[in-house]
């Protein structure tokens, strides 16, 4: 049995993380429930056990020592206080992209790199990847082991919940101002335009190159998670979808490719969903796939012009694969070792 801090424990993925731990029956001794000076004093429930939250500090895990330290709380509050954690004898599973292109630092989505996790004591931190990355990774890796993966262009439909609680809540007043016939007076603030009955080009701060932070991460993150050298571009969009991101994925192979063994291969796939009967209008939406723990995929179908080129569509829940349940499974990987 392990003690648990989670550390940005009232945000929506601390609040995810509770779940999921209960559902995948991790062993909790006890959870240290942990926040701002503003949150701290409210309450958090698992397993019908009531836990009061605390202000994070340096001292916190001094005075109340934990096995692992569950960060989602933003990449500052992680390069701040991760440390002392640390210091303290815990591993920290960081959520925040902080630690993530740290060479020291393991960046894990256990499916595909679990092998990683070894090098935790370097640091103490294991990283994880950004939400789009994961479940693309999910899909690249296992089709990379037997075709030879060379090229990777991808567009993402990313919905509110990547901008956690207060994402969700824009989106939400968006709609009821719409309809109230006053969407035009609507001022965005999470986002750089309403989202409501819109497409935002744009998640997160541009480069010089003309690409976004986000778009840079799902290139950078997926190179150093398949250790490969790939060519990868990126465009990332803000949709008018409160939860699960969905992803369009043109795979680039050495080999001609079979799709009746893409389909069996991502069929077999941890993980991995195949739903996939466009003859019955089966494929993978955020409708559906909200609140599970798994990577849905279908359109899987080959270039009309080349036989090395797979085409398909990707969707799963942003606070639960592409976040939570990924640091879970972590967690449980890294048990494993100790």
């Amino acid at each position: 049995m392990k003690k648990i801090a989670i550390v940005g424990a009232t945000g929506a993925v601390g609040e995810e993380l509770l779940n999921v731990l209960d559902e995948l029956d991790f062993p909790v001794e006890s959870i240290l429930p942990l926040a701002s000076a503003k949150s701290a004093g409210s309450e958090v429930e698992f397993r019908g056990k009531s836990y009061k939250v605390k202000e994070l500090t340096p001292s916190v895990f001094k005075e109340n020592p934990v096995d692992i330290a569950f960060f989602s709380a933003g990449g500052n509050i992680s390069a701040e206080y991760a440390k002392y954690a640390v210091e303290c004898g815990a591993v920290v599973i960081d959520n925040t992209s902080h630690f993530r292109m740290d060479e020291n630092v393991p960046l894990v989505v256990p499916e595909c790199n679990s092998e990683d996790i070894e090098n935790w004591e370097k640091t103490g931190i294991i990283a994880n990847p950004n939400c789009s990355t994961i479940q693309m990774v999910h899909v690249l890796k296992p089709l990379d082991d037997v075709f030879n993966l060379k090229r990777v262009d991808v567009s993402t439909y990313q919905a509110a919940s990547g901008a956690g609680k207060e994402g969700m809540e824009e989106l939400v007043q968006g709609m009821q101002s719409f309809f109230a016939f006053e969407l035009d007076e609507f001022e965005a603030k999470t986002f750089p335009y309403p989202l409501a009955l819109n497409l935002i080009p744009q998640i997160d701060v541009f480069s010089d190159n003309g690409y976004t932070k986000e778009e840079l991460k799902m290139i950078n993150e997926t190179q150093k998670i398949l250790h490969k050298k790939l060519d990868i571009s990126a465009t990332c969009v803000r949709v008018p979808v409160l939860r699960s991101h969905s992803e369009a994925i043109t795979m680039h192979f050495e080999k001609e490719v079979d799709i009746a063994q893409v389909r069996e291969i991502l069929s077999k796939a941890p993980s991995v969903v195949v739903m996939d009967d466009v003859g019955n209008k089966k494929y993978p939406m955020p409708l559906f796939t909200s609140d599970t723990n798994e990577t849905y995929v279908g359109r899987i179908r080959r270039d009309i012009n080349h036989k090395n080129i797979v085409h398909l569509w990707c969707v799963a829940d942003q606070i639960r694969v592409g976040a939570a349940t990924n640091a879970v499974r972590i967690a449980k990987k890294w048990l494993e070792l100790v």
